[in-house]
């Protein structure tokens, strides 16, 4: 499956990012957010996540790990569909969204533009834990971002994974290959994690 695209941009809409890739030109809707971000003419690696029905197919696309991992938790939420993701994630920053999210601040997600109140009811309820950004372990630069989101695939709360990962991370000697490290830490969080 398509992870990500880089490429020049050639053009940008509303909703879409167009991107050529070795004399393909790719459609790929976009946050507008993120849109804003990238300069045409300019060179980019944009994350991906393909949208598939018996009827269509659309590329959706972002410019980091943390917007693709909302996006795809807000597709979890009932009533919230791709194109409905996007709006959200176009009228409201990461953190703000991350920040809303932990406090419970129902009137920010309320303030969200197509966002009603059951919407963010159902938001609240959902996603509370699972979008947090914890610092140094799922930043696009961190070593350890795979390592959190595997523990997430496997149904652990974001927020509890790097937590889980920061302990074994201090527990863990410095003196190890990088490849026997991460295994060790994983193994360690997945410890942590089961409180055992």
């Amino acid at each position: 499956m398509f992870n990500s695209l880089t490429g020049k941009v050639s053009g940008k809409s509303l909703e879409a990012l167009f991107l050529l890739t070795g004399g393909l030109e790719w459609e790929i809707a976009m946050p507008i957010s993120d849109l804003q971000e990238l300069a045409l003419n300019s060179e980019c690696r944009v994350l991906t996540w393909l949208y598939h029905r018996e009827d269509q197919m659309r590329l959706f696309g972002f410019i980091d790990e943390r917007r693709r991992a909302a996006f795809l938790e807000l597709l979890k939420v009932e009533g919230i569909g791709p194109k409905a993701a996007l709006k959200i994630l176009g009228g409201i920053r990461q953190d703000d969204l991350e920040r809303a999210l932990e406090e419970g601040d129902l009137a920010r997600l309320e303030a969200v533009p197509g966002l009603g109140k059951k919407t963010a009811q159902k938001m609240l309820l959902s996603l509370k834990g699972k979008l947090v950004h914890a610092q140094g372990f799922s930043g696009p630069a961190s070593p350890y971002s795979e390592l959190v989101e595997a523990l997430v695939s496997m149904g652990y709360d974001r927020r509890a994974a790097a937590e889980a990962l920061t302990k074994a991370d201090s527990s863990i000697g410095a003196d190890l290959a990088a490849a026997d490290r991460e295994k060790l830490l994983f193994k360690e969080a997945i410890v942590y994690l089961s409180g055992a």
